[in-house]
């Protein structure tokens, strides 16, 4: 696995989303630290569609057709769906509504979990930025 800048970022914000979640009755600090973190989520894939060189890695090496491309797409879409169903009950909540509250805690156990799969794959799919180094360490040089 490898560590770039945006896995970095991504497993702090997770940390951070974990003591929101910890804290969740502490409406203050649980409601803006989760909707930045849902703001920092939808904005990743443009900026990593903005820095990387796409083409190259999906069509000219054929990563496309990769298992693990497709897992992390899907987890992609998982975690956005979930945070969708999760802004809607929080809105409720906010309201006044108790009857979300159950809805709202399965969801962000869900988000943890989709998450948590979301940065591993993205760890795993990492390009290193000097490949012959990379090359070199794995096979003991």
């Amino acid at each position: 696995m490898n560590f770039s800048g945006p896995v970095l970022v991504s497993i702090a914000t997770y940390v951070l989303m974990l003591l929101a979640y910890r804290y969740h009755s502490k409406t203050w600090f649980h409601v803006p630290v989760m909707c930045a973190i849902v703001v920092y989520d939808l904005c990743m894939p443009f900026y990593l569609y903005s820095t990387r060189d796409w083409y190259r890695r999906l069509i000219e090496q054929e990563e496309i057709f990769s298992f693990m491309i497709w897992t992390h797409l899907l987890l992609l879409i998982t975690l956005y769906v979930l945070y969708t169903l999760q802004i809607i009950a929080g809105r409720q909540l906010l309201k006044g509504d108790n009857d979300a509250r159950e809805d709202h805690a399965a969801q962000g156990k869900g988000i943890l979990i989709a998450r948590a799969f979301v940065i591993l794959t993205a760890m795993m799919l990492v390009e290193p930025e000097r490949p012959v180094e990379a090359v070199a360490l794995l096979m003991g040089g």
